[in-house]
């Protein structure tokens, strides 16, 4: 049967491509490709989930955009430390039994949900 496996990109309008791809590999570590985007192998750990929410709900607060992204790291507290140093503090952090959560915003105001999940066993 086919079937979706997982995400296969986020795409999303900004209006400094290229500033907004310099601060996700400053901060976040992505590496970004010369053609401007960046590809992830399949993790090993988490999964990637897709999510429908209620049009009026407060949870991606407080950017204002119609989406979240969702990315799974590996240090939550090194990804925060790093984005401290360029200034960038979590509006929120959040730990729970599936793993460890932080939120910031973005330059272009998008909110970005940092996951690192709880070791298995």
């Amino acid at each position: 049967m086919a079937k979706v496996l997982g995400l296969g990109g986020v795409f999303f309008k900004a209006e400094d491509p290229k500033g907004l791809a310099a601060w996700y590999a400053r901060v976040l570590g992505i590496k970004v490709e010369d053609w401007g985007g960046a590809m992830f192998p399949h993790p090993k750990v988490g999964m990637t989930n897709w999510s429908p929410f209620p049009a009026d709900t407060r949870y991606f607060e407080p950017s204002t955009a119609p989406f979240m992204i969702n990315l799974i790291v590996d240090d939550i507290d090194g990804v925060l430390a790093k984005a401290a140093a360029e200034g960038v503090e979590p509006t929120g952090r959040q730990d729970e039994e599936y793993g460890r959560f932080a939120w910031l915003v973005d330059p272009a105001g998008f909110k970005v949900e940092l996951w690192q999940p709880a070791a298995e066993g």
